[in-house]
């Protein structure tokens, strides 16, 4: 049905895929307008056909995983494919003013130019080049 992604405030999480990955909210999930407290604490993003794609939902603790370390491990990463190296250097660049942070360049990679990040509650992605993407 779709990914769930842990955060201790699932908004400001919620807004950094729902910008990065160009998504929208369910209807229902969107934040507040009214002046009224912001207490979601599941919010599921929708892609422009309606289809679930990611959902973040509160939990009272958690470890900011240490990738590539594995003391505290990512558990799980999600992958991001586009198509070509510009593309990659694009969304790297709108993923850090978004808020993540470069874990790992292995641009230099021929076969499958990647960056690994971290989104602002520490999980870490993939951005890839993939003749998938």
């Amino acid at each position: 049905m779709h990914t769930v992604v842990d955060a201790l405030e699932c908004r400001p999480l919620a807004e950094f895929y729902r910008e990065l990955l160009g998504l929208r909210y369910r209807p229902g999930d969107e934040p507040p307008t009214d002046g009224s407290p912001d207490d979601a604490d599941w919010l599921v993003l929708l892609d422009d056909a309606g289809r679930r794609v990611l959902a973040v939902q509160d939990v009272p603790s958690i470890k900011r995983p240490d990738w590539p370390e594995h003391s505290v491990p990512a558990q799980l990463h999600l992958d991001f494919a586009v198509p070509d190296v510009a593309a990659l250097e694009r969304h790297r660049r709108r993923a850090e003013e978004l808020g993540a942070t470069l874990l790992l360049d292995r641009t230099y990679d021929a076969e499958e130019p990647l960056y690994v990040l971290a989104d602002p509650t520490g999980h870490p992605f993939c951005l890839l080049v993939s003749a998938l993407g």
